[in-house]
C-alpha cells in the first residue's frame, strides 16, 4: 500500500491558511474537517473510507480528500484516475484518493482552489 498524503495535507493547510483540523464526529474520529476562519465554510475534509464503498479496487480503507471543484473543471477531473465524484458531498465536490494516485502538488492546487471557491464573494457595484 502506498503512503497516505493525509499528514502532508494537514501540515500544508496549517502553514498556508492557519487551519487546524476539526474532528467533529465521535464515530468517525479520523475525519478531519478543514474550515476557513473568516466564514467558517468547509474547504476540505479528509476521511478514511473503505475502498469497496468508493468502488475502488483493493482491500481495506483509503484516505480521501473532498474538495469543492470549479464547475468548469469538474467534468474533466471526474474522469481522472484517483479522482471520484465527491463522497457524501453534493454539487461540484470531488474526492481525491490520497494513496499516491495523484501527485501531491496537484492535490495542493485543488485544495487552494477549493479554499478560494468557498471564500467570501465580493459584491458587484452598479
Amino acid at each position: 500500500m502506498k503512503k497516505s498524503y493525509r499528514d502532508d495535507i494537514l501540515k500544508y493547510a496549517a502553514r498556508m491558511y492557519k487551519t487546524q483540523p476539526e474532528y467533529l464526529w465521535a464515530r468517525d474520529p479520523n475525519y478531519a474537517v478543514l474550515r476557513r476562519s473568516d466564514n467558517r465554510k468547509w474547504y476540505g475534509i479528509i476521511m478514511d473510507v473503505p475502498r469497496a464503498r468508493l468502488g475502488v479496487a483493493g482491500d481495506g480503507a483509503v484516505d480521501i480528500l473532498n474538495v469543492k471543484c470549479d464547475p468548469g473543471l469538474y467534468s474533466l477531473l471526474d474522469k481522472r484516475d484517483g479522482i471520484l465524484r465527491g463522497y457524501h458531498m453534493g454539487g461540484t465536490w470531488i474526492s481525491i484518493l490520497l494513496d499516491g494516485s495523484i501527485e501531491l502538488s496537484q492535490i495542493y492546487a485543488l485544495l487552494r482552489s477549493s479554499y478560494d471557491l468557498v471564500g467570501p464573494h465580493k459584491k458587484l457595484t452598479k
